[in-house]
Formats: structure tokens, sequence, C-alpha cells
């Protein structure tokens, strides 16, 4: 069977956080009259919690309720909280495609590499599906892109670092977690893999560099464009040889030390308890 090559979608299609959800996020805001913005360090802690309608929850204190007079009751804020999510997704679409959020290094190239090799392709990730079609095809192109399964959105119970999302990709796919390679960018997106049994390599992004990615098969800047944008290796327990970019041979290779090595890049349980974000 081939192998599978399955992507999170913000920080490693395009390191979008920064400079496309938090604007979308303070847009939209303004929009409805919330006095709320969030700065760049506010937004570095609530990038720690998984999901976007979940990190606007998170922002509601008793404080602002009373200030914005917003809905005692949890059920009506749950649907104002939905609403504001569906205007900062229909934002964040609008900035992608204005293409201002580029695509990270190494991404296409890795991915044309894949196709053409015969891996099968996937995006998992909790954030809304119509943001990661977006990214997803600004970051690869529309051809590449129509190659690939998209699980995304609401469609599972339990957001990273619960491994759900990845599950529910290897049940859709069919396909054996020892056959497959996550790339993620996120201390979170690494243990939801890891709980699912999955090879993972990390391409820290703006707001991750700095955090725990113990367990990661491969810890890079990017995958890497050279001359103009080499990758950095910052972990590397496997000790491939790479020198300015992350290449598809590298990917298989981790597949297979993986499966000698299990206890070294991937977990050998694949058994987790779903934690609630």
């Amino acid at each position: 069977m081939s192998p599978a090559l399955l992507l999170d979608c913000d920080g490693v299609l395009a390191d979008t956080e920064r400079d496309g959800h938090l604007p979308a996020f303070n847009a939209t805001f303004a929009e409805v009259g919330l006095p709320l913005r969030w700065s760049e360090a506010d937004y570095a802690r609530l990038v720690l919690i998984g999901g976007g309608k979940e990190r606007m929850s998170a922002a509601l204190t008793p404080e602002l309720i009373a200030q914005a007079g917003l809905p005692s009751d949890p059920e009506a804020r749950r649907e104002l909280v939905a609403d504001w999510h569906r205007r900062k997704t229909a934002a964040y679409v609008a900035l992608v495609e204005s293409g201002a959020l580029p695509g990270r290094p190494g991404v296409a190239r890795v991915v044309a590499e894949a196709h053409a090799a015969g891996w099968r392709l996937a995006v998992a990730s909790t954030s809304a599906e119509r943001s990661v079609r977006a990214v997803l095809d600004h970051a690869v192109g529309a051809d590449l892109a129509a190659q690939f399964a998209v699980f995304a959105g609401d469609v599972v119970a339990h957001k990273k670092p619960a491994p759900d999302i990845y599950l529910l990709a290897l049940e859709g796919m069919g396909v054996d977690p020892a056959d497959c390679l996550v790339v993620e960018d996120s201390a979170l997106g690494l243990r939801a893999a890891l709980a699912a049994g999955l090879t993972t390599v990390v391409t820290v992004s703006t707001y991750t560099r700095d955090e725990d990615f113990a367990g990661a098969a491969l810890v890079v800047s990017s995958l890497g464009d050279p001359p103009t944008s080499p990758t950095e290796v910052l972990a590397n327990p496997f000790d491939l040889r790479i020198r300015d970019e992350v290449t598809l041979a590298d990917l298989a290779r981790l597949i297979d030390l993986a499966r000698t090595r299990p206890g070294q890049g991937r977990p050998t349980s694949t058994t987790a308890t779903p934690t609630k974000e």
C-alpha cells in the first residue's frame, strides 16, 4: 500500500496565525461591536487552545459579558459565538484569496513529489473547512489541491491535542498508521498525531518555535526551498542527513525507521483518552 502524507493546515501549509487568523478575529470583533482586540501577545496564549470558536469563548469573561451586554444563557452565547466565527471565517478567507498568505517553504515542492510518487495526500485540521480549502489552494495550487482528501471543521467531538481528527483521517483514507507521515507545527498538533500512532515531522511556525516537541521524528524551521529559504534542523533524533531541504526521500526514510525503532519518533501504543479543548 502506498504511503500517506497528512498535513495540518494552520502553520504548516502557510504561517496563517499572526497574519491571517489574528487580524480576521479582530476585524470580526470590530464588525459586531465587541469591545475586544487581541494583541500578538494575547494571541500567542490563545493559540494554545484548539479551535476558533473555543478561542472566542475563552475570551468571554464575566466582565466582558456584562460590559458588552451579551446573553446570560450559555446556549444563546454559543449561537452568538458560532455567528461570529462564520463572520471571522469569511474575513479570513478573503485575506487568503487576496494572496496575503503565501505557502510555507517546501510545501508545494514536497506535495508535488509525493503526488508524482503515488503517495496519498490529506489535510487534517479542525479549522473551518472553507478556510482550509482556501489555504490549500493557494499553498499548493488548485491542481494539486484537488488530489487531497480534506478532513476539517467540526467533524470530531474533541479537538487537538486529542487524536480524533487524525483517527478520522486514517479511517476515511483506509490507511494504517505505520504507512503515514504527518507534518505539524505545534505541540498540540504533535500530541494529537502521536496519540494516533503517527510518525510526525514538525515545521515550527511564528508562535510555536519554543514549544516542547518531544516525540517528533524531526523538527525543522521549514521543509525548505533553497537557496532563498533553506531549512534549519532543530531536532533530528534519527540522524538524517539533511542539508538545505527536507525531501520526500527523507520522509519515506522516517516512516521506515519508525517501523524498526517504534520507541523513537512514534509511540508504540495508539490508544489515548481524548481531552476536550
